[in-house]
This record gives C-alpha cells, structure tokens and sequence, in this order.
C-alpha cells in the first residue's frame, strides 16, 4: 500500500437506486418496503473499496474486519442513494498468523448515505490489507484443518 500520507483522507463513492428487492420486505427483515439495512452497508463497503482502488499495491487486497452504522432514516423503493467514504485512520498493526498475517495494515472510513441532501445513514467500516495469494492459502489451509 502507498504511505499513509498518501492514503489518509482517500474519499470513495458509491450510488445505488433502491429496487423492490433491496427492501427489509422483500429479504423478510420487516414488514416496511424501505431499504434494507444490509444494502446501506454494502453501498458503504463499495465507497471504502473506491477510496482504495489507486493506493493498493498489486496483489494486495482489503477485507472487513467491522462495521458500525447508524440509521437515520429510511429510503423508499425508487430513490437514488449516494455513498461516500473517507479513510481516517490507519493503524500497522501485528497479528498472529492464523488472522491477518503479520505486519498488515487497518484503515478506518467514516461513511455516511444521502439521499439527495438528506443523511440517511452514517458509519464507521474498518478493513484489513493483506496479499490476496497469501490470505486466501491460509483460509484453504484453516478451512483443511478444521475439517
């Protein structure tokens, strides 16, 4: 990854259009025909992957280590929702190597959802950076022992 000078304050952006089968209805969540909540997190996730997208050296990759959000309203089947994130922090961080390896990086984005001027969500995303080769070897490998 390109030096945290670089990286702190990459801002990503991601739009969606709520269809009928993005709501709490339809995933049978709710009774309600608003967006699900999941969708909201999965549009922050694609503006934290944006943000990303010119700081990651090849072959390294992120994952979501966690997530926080906040609901402040809802958004009915038809809008258009736009996400943004922000990458705020970044922590080097050592772990033992059935987790993220060693020596791996954690980003933290503020997020927030609008629809049109009006927040609709807001939040917190943090992602790991691993090698992609290395990361998913040790998954297979994990996955073989359990087993």
């Amino acid at each position: 990854m390109k030096s945290a000078e670089e990286v702190l304050g990459a801002v990503g952006f991601s739009v969606m259009t709520v269809r009928p089968g993005d709501t709490a209805l339809a995933m049978g969540l709710s009774d309600l025909p608003i967006v699900a909540t999941s969708h909201l997190l999965h549009a922050m996730e694609s503006a934290t992957i944006a943000a990303l997208s010119e700081y990651l050296d090849n072959g390294e990759t992120t994952f979501l280590l966690g997530t926080s959000i906040e609901l402040l309203g809802s958004a009915p089947v038809g809008v258009e929702l736009r996400a943004n994130a922000r990458c705020t922090n970044i922590e080097g961080r050592t772990m033992s190597s059935n987790a993220l390896g060693q020596g791996q990086s954690v980003l933290s984005f503020a997020c927030e959802i609008y629809e049109g001027e009006r927040l609709v969500a807001q939040g917190e995303i943090k992602r790991a950076t691993v090698e992609r080769v290395t990361f998913l070897a040790r998954t297979a490998a994990e996955s073989l022992l359990k087993n």
